[in-house]
């Protein structure tokens, strides 16, 4: 469900944070261990940088670190740089679904929606790069069959 551009952004930032003891990383050490096209990759930093998430150090010794430590930047900060999570087309017809103008699905489809962002902006890139995601609770045990 997310775009290319977001998963290779999630999978620099995974390997940044693996490996933040080394920051900064050059993106062409990123890009060729995550096999990611090095010029695709200079424009995610790039926007990673502006969008307050990543900081870049010029020159031969530099590169790219966190701007907050990994285990504060939630995977909301990250990817809504690039998806568009505010206003989303409805998948079920509605031009944007709402609660104001709801399609069929409305109501299951916004569980879905709603534990999504619960998760993105719960879960860390340190919980993602060492396995310590801490999921929401599951929204269908609320609402069986």
């Amino acid at each position: 469900m997310l775009t290319l551009t977001s998963q290779y952004a999630l999978r620099a930032m995974i390997y940044m944070a693996q490996h933040a003891e080394r920051c900064p990383i050059p993106g062409r050490e990123i890009a060729e261990s995550e096999q990611i096209p090095p010029k695709y990759l200079s424009k995610i930093l790039r926007d990673l940088v502006r969008g307050g998430v990543l900081k870049s150090s010029p020159g031969k010794t530099g590169g790219f670190g966190f701007l907050r430590s990994p285990k504060d930047t939630p995977l909301y900060d990250v990817l809504s740089l690039f998806e568009q999570y505010q206003h989303r087309r409805c998948p079920f017809g509605n031009k944007e679904c709402s609660d104001e103008d709801p399609c069929l699905a409305h109501e299951q489809w916004k569980i879905v929606v709603d534990t999504e962002l619960c998760f993105l902006r719960d879960t860390s890139i340190s919980d993602v790069a060492f396995g310590q995601s801490t999921m929401p609770p599951d929204p269908f045990q609320q609402y069986p069959g």
